[in-house]
């Protein structure tokens, strides 16, 4: 009995650490576009989303979609970030960027662009964009 157990308890142990691995890599693609956004997906009281679509980046399964913001459109020096996972079968990856608390009736300008987990650039940064909190 002692040794099932331990047959057991061995078995969930390396399924345990199979299952926790990172994906693998996916090729890069040659040219990373938005495909669609960026757009304000959500504009709560305390919570605004910004939403993207890029054709697959690939790389590592890790990556980040960035929102560089502020109340003038030359100078973005707020910074908001999400992470999201690559997935290989798919051929575009939205990204969704949460910024909190913004005070009401104000107009930001924002830019948004997408990192791999050693922020480097995937290559697409989108023009300056703009909204007003509610």
């Amino acid at each position: 009995m002692k040794k099932v157990l331990l047959t057991v308890s061995i078995m969930v142990v390396f399924i345990g650490s199979l299952l926790a691995q990172e994906s693998p890599t996916t090729p890069r693609a040659t040219r990373v576009q938005i495909s669609q956004g960026p757009e304000i997906a959500l504009a709560g009281g305390y919570l605004t989303v910004i939403r993207w679509t890029v054709n697959n980046p690939g790389g590592g399964p890790v990556h980040y979609g960035v929102v560089h913001y502020g109340t003038d459109p030359k100078d973005l020096s707020q910074t908001a970030k999400n992470p999201i996972r690559l997935n290989p079968s798919h051929s575009s990856t939205v990204f969704r960027v949460h910024l909190y608390d913004l005070p009401p009736k104000t107009t930001y300008y924002y830019k948004v662009e997408s990192l791999d987990a050693n922020g480097k650039s995937d290559g697409v940064t989108s023009p300056v964009n703009k909204f007003t909190t509610q």
